[in-house]
C-alpha cells in the first residue's frame, strides 16, 4: 500500500462524524419478546426484595401472566396481518416478523406455560420438615450432601430463581427463530442456552447426576456455539454483511452494489461453504441430530424432569425455526450443496435414534433417543424445500411439543423412595396399579409412534408427504422403516405397563396438584384434537408458512 493511500485512509477516519441516526425500534411488533424479558427482569427484582416465604407465589403469578400476555400479543399481531400481508423486518433488520416467526413464537409460549406448571408442582415429594418441596434444590449453591444443604432443606428454602431463568430462556427462544441477521442469531442462542445450563444442575434428588448433566451440556453447548460463531465469521468475511438478505443476494450474485474491499472474497466459495457448514453444525447440535446428539440422553436423564420436558419441547421448536430460516432465507442459493448433507443427517438421525432407543432401560433416556429420532423425521420436512415442507414442519413441531411435555409430566408422577422411578422395570404393571396414568402415558407413546387418530400420525403424514412431493421419496421409505422400528419400543413399554405383574415393592403414583393435572390434560387434549381433526391447524400452519425476505 502506498503512502498516499494510507494518508487518505487516515484522514477519512479522522473526520468527525456529523450525526448518528437514532435506532428505529418497532416496539409493538417486538411486544411478545419484550413482555417476557421485562417479566424476567422483574423476577430478579422479586428475588431481591420480596420476603422468601412469598416469592414462590409472586414469581409464579408474574411468570404465568407474562407468558399469557406474550401469547396474546402474538395472536394480536397475527390477527393484524403481521403473519401475512404486513410481514416485514423490524429492529433495523435484526428481527423478522412473519408467519413462521409468529407461529413458532406462539407454540413456544404455550409450551413454556405448560412447562411452567410442572416447574411449580409442589405435591409430588413428601413434605420436608413440614414444608412443601418442588423438583429443584433447596439451595443451589450448597454442596450436595453437605451440612449447608441439610440446613437449607430444614429451613424450607426453595430455589425460586428457576422462574426468571425459565423466562430468560423463553425470551431467547422467541428471538432465535425470528433472527434475521447472524449476530442476533448468536445472541439469541446464548440467551436461551445459558439459563438452561443452570436449570439442568438444580435437581433436588440425584444432585450429582444433575450437575454432571449440566457440565456436559455446557461443555458441548460451548463447542456448538464456537462452531456457530466461526461459521458466522466466515460468512461475514465472504459477504461483508450479517444480514440474511444481503448474504443471500451475494450467494445468488444478484446484489446491486458490491463493496470494492469485498470483490476478491465474494468469489471465494471456500469461505461460503465452510462458513455455511459450521453454521448449520451449530444449529443441528441444538436440534439434537446425529452425529451432534451425544449430549441429549445424558442431559435428559440428569436434568430435573420439568426442565427436560421444557428443553425437549420448546428448545426443539426454536432450534428448528432457526434452522428453517437459515436454510430457506439465508442459503437458498446453496440448496444443491446443503440438501445432500441434510439427506445423510436425516437418515442417520431417524435410524440411529430408533435403533439405539430399543436398548434403553431408563424411561428418560428412551424418550431422549425418541426425540433424536423425531428430529430426523422433522428434517425430512425441512429437506422438501417447498412451502408444504415449511408448513408441515410447523405443524409437526406444534404437535410434538405438547406430546413431549405431557409425557415428561407423567414421568414425574411415578415415584419410589429415591424420587422418580425412571428405570423401566419399575413401570411393570403400572396399568393395574394406576390405570388412568398408564392409559394417558400410552396415548403419548402411541402419538410418538405415529398411530392414526393421534397428532403424531398427522404430523408424520404431513412431513413425509411434503418430502415425497419435494423429490425425497427414498427418505420417506427410510422414515417409514425408522417409524416401524420406533413403534416396537413404544409398544414394548405399553405391554410392560398393562400385561406385566406389578412388583410388590414397586413405585407409587403420586397425586399431583391441579398444575401438573392441567399440563397432562392439555397434552392429551392437543394430541387427540390434532389427530382427529388436524385440518384447521394444518391450514393455519400453511398460511403461516411464508418467510419474509
Amino acid at each position: 500500500m502506498n503512502t498516499s493511500a494510507v494518508h487518505s485512509l487516515w484522514t477519512t477516519a479522522a473526520e468527525p462524524i456529523a450525526k448518528i441516526d437514532t435506532p428505529k425500534i418497532e416496539y409493538a411488533q417486538l411486544a411478545p419478546t419484550l413482555i417476557v424479558v421485562g417479566a424476567a427482569v422483574l423476577g430478579i427484582l422479586i428475588e431481591g426484595f420480596v420476603p422468601r416465604r412469598s416469592r414462590y407465589y409472586v414469581q409464579m403469578a408474574v411468570a404465568s401472566a407474562a407468558l399469557v400476555a406474550a401469547f396474546a400479543a402474538v395472536v394480536a399481531l397475527a390477527a393484524d396481518g403481521y403473519g401475512t400481508t404486513k410481514a416485514g423486518i423490524v429492529a433495523m433488520g435484526a428481527i423478522a416478523v412473519d408467519g413462521p416467526a409468529l407461529f413458532l413464537q406462539g407454540t413456544i409460549l404455550l409450551t413454556a406455560l405448560v412447562g411452567l406448571f410442572t416447574f411449580a408442582e409442589r405435591r409430588l415429594d413428601p413434605q420436608a420438615h413440614g414444608n412443601r418441596v418442588d423438583s429443584f434444590a433447596a439451595q443451589a449453591a450448597s454442596v450436595p450432601g453437605s451440612d449447608g444443604e441439610k440446613k437449607a432443606v430444614k429451613a424450607g428454602f426453595t430455589t425460586t430463581e428457576v422462574f426468571p431463568l425459565l423466562l430468560f430462556a423463553v425470551a431467547g427462544m422467541l428471538v432465535f427463530p425470528a433472527a434475521n441477521d447472524l449476530l442476533t442469531l448468536f445472541v439469541a442462542l446464548e440467551v436461551l442456552s445459558l439459563p438452561l445450563y443452570l436449570l439442568c444442575a438444580l435437581a433436588r434428588r440425584k444432585r450429582l447426576i444433575s450437575q454432571e448433566a449440566a457440565v456436559k451440556y455446557f461443555l458441548l453447548g460451548s463447542f456448538a456455539s464456537a462452531f456457530l460463531l466461526f461459521g458466522i465469521a466466515l460468512l461475514y468475511g465472504y459477504a461483508g454483511s450479517m444480514s440474511y438478505a444481503t448474504i443471500a443476494q451475494v450467494v445468488d450474485g444478484t446484489i446491486a452494489e458490491v463493496d470494492p474491499a469485498l470483490v476478491n472474497t465474494m468469489g471465494n466459495d471456500v469461505l461460503l461453504l465452510v462458513g455455511a457448514g459450521l453454521l448449520i453444525t451449530g444449529l443441528l447440535f441444538k436440534v439434537g441430530a446425529v452425529p451432534f446428539h451425544m449430549w441429549t440422553p445424558d442431559v435428559y436423564q440428569g436434568a430435573p424432569t420439568p426442565v427436560t420436558g421444557l428443553m425437549a419441547a420448546a428448545t426443539k421448536v426454536a432450534a428448528f425455526g432457526a434452522l428453517l430460516r437459515v436454510l430457506y432465507v439465508l442459503l437458498p442459493g446453496l440448496r444443491w450443496d446443503w440438501r445432500p448433507v441434510m439427506w445423510a443427517v436425516a437418515i442417520v438421525t431417524m435410524l440411529g435414534g430408533a435403533i439405539v432407543a430399543i436398548t434403553q432401560t431408563d424411561i428418560k433416556r428412551l424418550l431422549a433417543y425418541s426425540a433424536i429420532s423425531h428430529a430426523g423425521f422433522i428434517l425430512a420436512g425441512v429437506i422438501a424445500t417447498t412451502p408444504e415442507g415449511i408448513s408441515s414442519v410447523l405443524f409437526y413441531l406444534a404437535a410434538y411439543s405438547f406430546v413431549t411435555i405431557g409425557a415428561f409430566a407423567v414421568v414425574t408422577l411415578v415415584r419410589d423412595a429415591g424420587g422418580e422411578a425412571t428405570h423401566l422395570s419399575k413401570w411393570a404393571g403400572l396399568g393395574r396399579r394406576s390405570p388412568l396414568v398408564a392409559a394417558v402415558f400410552a396415548v403419548f407413546l402411541l402419538a410418538f409412534a405415529g398411530i392414526p387418530l393421534t397428532s403424531g400420525f398427522a404430523g408424520k403424514f404431513a412431513v413425509f408427504k411434503a418430502a415425497a412431493q419435494g423429490g425425497a421419496v427414498p427418505l420417506v421409505v427410510v422414515g417409514v422403516i425408522a417409524s416401524a422400528i420406533a413403534a416396537f419400543f413404544y409398544i414394548r413399554v405399553i405391554v410392560l405397563m398393562f400385561f406385566s405383574e406389578p412388583r410388590p415393592e414397586g413405585p407409587t403414583v403420586a397425586v399431583p396438584s391441579p398444575l401438573t393435572m392441567t399440563a397432562i390434560g392439555l397434552g392429551v387434549a392437543v394430541t387427540v384434537v390434532l389427530g382427529v381433526a388436524p385440518q384447521y391447524f394444518l391450514e393455519l400452519a400453511g398460511n403461516a408458512g411464508v418467510f419474509v425476505r
